[in-house]
């Protein structure tokens, strides 16, 4: 059986946190255990372990089936979008939604390790700076957002970063190590492709900003553009294309896969020095 070891929130600091507690307290009351409620609420013991120590955002269906499961008459189906206001900028909710449906995505990046790739480490590191209120809810947030490679069909993703994003020490050189070391991992992946524009390239399409292209099974893609205070989308296919045809030139310009992958490896070893 699942060890329990996550620590129980303070409910007051946020919705989420009394979300997570309140799982937790009328599980115990019922008599379940994680492993147990996990298997009713069609999840996992370590998801739900998650959700109960408000480190990760719970989706409807899960607000849903902890309600069947507990029979709790839909209490938690009335809190879940009070947590998903809370946790995510409102600006930012319509592209949580479209990355959920995505089956592909084609991001770049030119500051930061993209969000689906993040360690939890190097998130609250980059989420500190800003000195939000809800850090934690952020953090939460941020790393519900990768549940996407979890699905039974992960989105196709194709991953571009600038190679000054990997010399950024967010963190400090051990979470730097360990989120570098990640995107080796994630890179081996069949469906992701990383690639890194190295520092000896001056000038590329990606100098104007960092951008996302989002595409589905089914209606056109979406064009995602990251601001200062709040990214915008674009739906107008002239911006959509436009999006595309620079994400070729990036391409274009970048390191292959597996030469990116060694360059990674060089700055973690430069790292360990």
């Amino acid at each position: 059986m699942a060890v329990e070891t996550d620590p129980l929130p303070d409910p007051t600091t946020s919705l989420l946190a009394f979300f997570g507690t309140e799982v937790r307290r009328i599980r115990t009351s019922v008599g379940m255990s994680q492993e147990e409620a996990a298997r009713k609420a069609h999840t996992t013991q370590s998801m739900l372990s998650k959700i109960e120590a408000a480190k990760r955002v719970p989706s409807a269906d899960l607000a849903r089936d902890l309600d069947l499961a507990f029979r709790t008459d839909g209490h938690f189906g009335r809190l879940h979008p009070l947590v998903v206001r809370y946790a995510y900028p409102s600006w930012f909710l319509p592209i949580v939604q479209l990355e959920h449906d995505a089956t592909s995505v084609r991001s770049f990046q030119n500051q930061i390790i993209p969000g689906l790739l993040q360690t939890e480490e190097y998130a609250r590191a980059m989420l500190t700076a800003v000195r939000a209120d809800n850090l934690e809810d952020l953090v939460a947030a941020r790393m519900t957002r990768q549940s996407v490679f979890e699905r039974e069909t992960p989105p196709r993703t194709w991953f571009i970063v600038d190679e000054y994003v990997l010399m950024r020490q967010i963190g400090g050189t051990a979470v730097m190590r360990q989120q570098l070391g990640r995107l080796v991992t994630a890179g081996r992946e069949p469906r992701i492709v990383i690639q890194v524009i190295p520092r000896e390239v001056a000038a590329h399409p990606g100098l104007a900003g960092s951008f996302t292209v989002l595409g589905f099974s089914e209606g056109s893609d979406v064009l995602f553009v990251d601001g200062f205070s709040q990214g915008r989308i674009a739906l107008d296919a002239r911006d959509v294309t436009e999006g595309l045809h620079a994400y070729d030139l990036l391409r274009a310009v970048a390191l292959s896969p597996d030469a990116s992958a060694e360059l990674i490896g060089r700055h973690i070893e430069e790292l360990g020095k």
